[in-house]
């Protein structure tokens, strides 16, 4: 069974979609490589304070073990407060 996120990250402001747009390559880059990461998608969509997010994981443990990860890094720290909207679901 995996486990996959569908949503979107929504900037209030120019200045969070400059500090999404400065992190996003390396935030990309680590997800990808963690044990458990199948599809990690983070794309812009046409209004340029919202991104279009397509995740799947193995499991359960392999999306907390993302969040565990994510959660001390610079893209936590530099993209905290910017809104998530995300749905998560297992199949």
């Amino acid at each position: 069974m995996t486990l996959t996120v569908s949503g979107h990250i929504i900037c209030a402001t120019p200045a969070e979609a400059g500090r999404v747009q400065a992190h996003l390559p390396r935030h990309i880059e680590l997800t990808r490589a963690e044990p458990g990461c199948i599809r990690f998608n983070v794309t812009p969509t046409a209004d340029p304070l919202v991104w279009h997010l397509d995740e799947e994981f193995t499991d359960a443990a392999a999306f907390k073990a993302h969040q565990d990860r994510m959660a001390t890094t610079i893209w936590a720290e530099q993209t905290r407060g910017i809104k998530r909207d995300f749905k998560v679901s297992e199949a």
